[in-house]
């Protein structure tokens, strides 16, 4: 029986799961995630093993768990195991699939490798010079981060690494920013010098290269993406060669918006945290893959992805973050949603002056532990078969702060009711982030799961606009009261 097509919506993947550094790799006819595997509730990045997704290019709605692909005790000399992080996969000449993966500080940079991209991987080996020994290892050679990994048009190799941050230098490497190594066909052995790229600069008012680079090349530019030191999110430089003269281009995406329209850093609209991601082309249409925070901690990030456009001079706007993400267009104006798919969360309305960074606002977050999915063995799992998950929702909206939502066709929408727990008071349609009200939902003071609801106009919120339309509304709710109330869905009807 074939399956309904359902709609898409950030984060992409299930609630439950929180695959941060997303690189996106289209293998066949399905587009595979490989990420980092951040732990629900955890003391640090990166705490459970490395886990695959995977989706149809022809349903970017229709994702299916592939299961644990590699463990950290996997890694033969990593006898504490310790945390990987973000990792590239790619498809080398010999047709197998390899993973390049970092294991935290050791400025080691190893490789797994499988016959399938989203099989069980196996341990290969270290990066290493042609005297065998793994770079990294010697004080002198340069500190290496999250790895990404270029097989170019003309069969050459191409390893990107390195890292931005002063605190690096802590492990007794010298910091060189962005740096490029050729690797020999057997995916494994360095056989050029190191160059850099995208030299260490710590300013926090310059987009410098921090560190997570993602490389591609797309007709006749290769293109570096990878967060900036001035938390605009991913940033971008471009080149004709894969192994020099990059330049600085612009923003791609952030997901607390930090740039988007001269958007500045004491006005995130959402709970700031660090970057990483990648490019794809599914169906002649661009993306760029990125992740955000929940839970009020930077440990629990998920997946999140937008459609960008590549103009005939190779550059590319800066999109906003939204709700709508993968979908194919505007979500539907009838139906209902999670409450945790909002892509603005804001303490207070925008321009007064608040710390995005110290994450004491409103989150998302979920009612259990860090959630272990059984193991596919044949059976798909995706967010709606996976028994026992736990239920996410928006926690901590207080007097003055909103969730928000982007973007719905309204065109025939009359009518919301949203599902709440906590404090009494109201919740208010607005005609815009941090706007005036439109409508108002009175709320009663419930300890349990309770439904409240009114009418409201969509062409009220539109009104005087010209950057919206009732047929791409967005929709903004910000609470009045004492105390705090979480919210769990709402529906448009």
């Amino acid at each position: 029986m074939m399956r309904m097509k359902r709609q898409a919506y950030n984060p992409y993947l299930p609630a439950w799961e929180y695959i941060p550094d997303g690189e996106p790799r289209v293998f066949g006819d399905r587009l595979y995630i490989f990420g980092s595997h951040d732990r629900f509730g955890a003391e640090g990045y990166c705490e459970n093993d490395y886990v695959a997704w995977s989706a149809p290019v022809e349903d970017l709605s229709d994702w299916r768990y592939e299961g644990v692909i590699f463990r950290k005790d996997q890694t033969p000399w990593n006898t504490r195991n310790q945390a990987y992080y973000a990792p590239d996969c790619v498809q080398g000449p010999d047709g197998r699939y390899y993973l390049y993966y970092f294991v935290v500080n050791s400025s080691i940079i190893s490789v797994a490798v499988c016959d399938k991209p989203a099989g069980k991987y196996e341990y290969l080996g270290d990066v290493s010079l042609p005297d065998g020994h793994a770079y990294g290892t010697k004080p002198e050679e340069w500190f290496t981060f999250d790895p990404a990994v270029l097989v170019d048009d003309d069969g050459r190799i191409w390893l990107y690494t390195g890292s931005s941050q002063p605190e690096n230098g802590q492990y007794g490497h010298e910091i060189k920013g962005c740096f490029v190594m050729e690797l020999a066909e057997d995916m494994l052995t360095v056989i050029s010098k190191p160059q850099i790229l995208l030299s260490a600069k710590w300013v926090y008012t310059e987009p410098n290269f921090f560190e997570g680079a993602s490389i591609r090349h797309i007709g006749e530019w290769y293109y570096l993406v990878y967060p900036a030191t001035n938390m605009t999110g991913l940033n971008y430089s471009m080149s004709r060669f894969p192994d020099r003269d990059f330049v600085h281009k612009g923003a791609i995406h952030c997901s607390s918006n930090i740039g988007y329209q001269g958007r500045s850093l004491m006005q995130a609209s959402y709970p700031m945290g660090n970057s990483h991601g990648g490019l794809v082309c599914i169906k002649e249409q661009w993306y760029i893959f990125d992740h955000r925070v929940t839970n009020g901690s930077p440990f629990s990030r998920q997946g999140v992805a937008e459609k960008i456009t590549i103009h005939p001079d190779g550059t590319i706007d800066m999109v906003e973050s939204t709700s709508c993400g993968l979908n194919d267009g505007p979500l539907k104006g009838s139906g209902t949603y999670p409450a945790y798919i909002a892509c603005v969360l804001m303490g207070k309305p925008a321009g007064e002056m608040f710390n995005p960074m110290a994450m004491t606002g409103p989150c998302v977050t979920q009612d259990g532990p860090d959630y272990d999915p059984p193991e596919p063995e044949g059976a798909e799992i995706n967010g709606e078969t996976a028994k026992d998950a736990p239920v996410s929702y928006i926690t901590g909206l207080e007097d003055g702060s909103q969730a928000g939502y982007k973007y719905f066709d309204m065109t025939n929408t009359r009518h919301l009711s949203v599902v709440t727990r906590g404090a009494g008071g109201k919740l208010e349609i607005l005609n815009g982030e941090s706007g005036e009200a439109v409508a108002e939902i009175l709320l009663s003071q419930s300890d349990d799961w309770a439904v409240s609801e009114t009418d409201f106009t969509p062409e009220r919120i539109v009104a005087e606009r010209t950057d919206i339309a009732v047929s791409r509304c967005p929709l903004f709710l910000r609470y009045q009261g004492e105390g705090s109330i979480d919210i769990l869905e709402f529906t448009l009807s």
